[in-house]
């Protein structure tokens, strides 16, 4: 029993019959909901609308108490399964030497291997805005330089004084091609063991 909303207990039910469910899942009828609350009070239950758009409504015998620490609980492990994505952020420069290229692609390679996206910015300082192309180029060597690890999501392109580009990590499932190429390489080294 999955319900997100809140449910309607005991005496904020106010239909004048419901279609009731024991606590073992069990049918009961259809009832006036005076005799249902009395039922679940003689066997120590609460009256829970389960279905308030049914015609009559669903109403189940449930202890309030465990249902409301149950969700809750579940609630709380779906919060922990949970794994946001963050953008990490690698600023390069239209002049930047070697090394740097190197020290922020580890780094961005870093934040893909941790499943974050990294955004990858260049700011152009002064008559630089005239050579975007230079810009473009330092972007594609990035890329080249992380293409183990992730994919282009955003190609570079310009946003005012700045050129941008987002890399996101690699989806853990090989795409159509790479289950091809695997799948034949599979067999080739297959037939050469069996001509062997």
């Amino acid at each position: 029993m999955d319900i997100a909303f809140e449910l309607m207990i005991n005496e904020e039910i106010r239909d004048r019959e419901v279609r009731l469910i024991d606590e073992n899942g069990e049918q009961l009828g259809v009832m006036l909901t005076q005799k249902a609350l009395e039922l679940a009070e003689e066997r120590g239950y609460d009256l829970a609308k389960i279905q308030p758009t049914a015609k009559p409504p669903v109403c189940k015998l449930l202890d309030y108490d465990k249902y409301r620490y149950e969700q809750s609980r579940r609630e709380r492990e779906n919060r922990k399964n949970q794994r946001v994505v963050e953008i990490k952020e690698v600023q390069l420069s239209a002049t930047i030497e070697e090394n740097d290229v190197l020290t922020k692609a580890k780094q961005a390679i870093k934040f893909l291997n941790g499943g974050d996206k990294v955004k990858v910015s260049i700011r152009f300082r002064g008559r630089q805005i005239t050579h975007s192309e230079i810009g473009t180029t330092v972007m594609q060597d990035f890329a080249e330089r992380c293409k183990d690890v992730s994919v282009v999501e955003r190609r570079p392109a310009m946003d005012g004084r700045h050129m941008i580009m987002i890399l996101a990590p690699k989806s853990a499932k090989a795409s159509f091609a790479e289950k091809k190429a695997n799948r034949e390489a599979a067999e080739k080294e297959k037939k050469v063991s069996q001509e062997a």
